[in-house]
């Protein structure tokens, strides 16, 4: 399945944006796992938009519209136990039609608790981590860094998470 990155933004900043080209600033650092799935406690993160109905607030989209360079660096705390009509979807960039329906598409919570179930992998914190992808032209993962990347970790940490399940929107 082909995914067009840019189908919900006007043509102009869509065309602006495929014909840059953008090399990342460091390289991607790789940590071998320290044993086997089974025995490793999984964290998942999505960078979907995704939040809690009626428990945090949706990602501020208004302010995106008004001011298309900016992204919302904050992120949203989901219950891995959470239900798919508790899941609400904040993005511009996506057709979030499809993960209104199931969840898994872009946060596979409920793929993972079966993995768990089948002694497959050692376990599944307690909650997952959104964030929202897009973060303004030219990309200011500032705030990433400095502020929500170290919290997020810490509260992997504190669930003796050994790895982290990243799924990009």
């Amino acid at each position: 399945m082909s995914v067009d990155s840019f189908k919900f933004l006007p043509r102009l900043i869509a065309a602006f944006y495929q014909m840059l080209e953008r090399e990342p600033d460091y390289p991607v650092p790789w940590t071998p796992l320290p044993y086997g799935l089974r025995e490793c406690m999984f964290g998942l993160v999505t960078y979907g938009g995704l939040y809690q109905r009626g428990v945090e607030p949706p990602f501020d989209i208004e302010r995106e519209e008004k001011e298309p360079t900016w992204g919302d660096p904050s992120y949203r705390s989901i219950p891995t136990g959470i239900c798919q009509d508790q899941v609400g979807v904040s993005h511009l960039h996506l057709n979030v039609q499809d993960v209104t329906s199931d969840i898994n598409i872009l946060l596979p919570v409920h793929r993972f608790q079966e993995l768990v179930q089948q002694g497959r992998m050692g376990g599944l914190a307690e909650l997952a981590y959104s964030f929202m992808g897009y973060q303004g032209f030219p990309p200011d993962t500032t705030a990433w860094e400095k502020n929500y990347g170290p919290q997020v970790t810490e509260k992997f940490k504190s669930e003796g998470v050994d790895c982290v399940f990243l799924t990009p929107a």
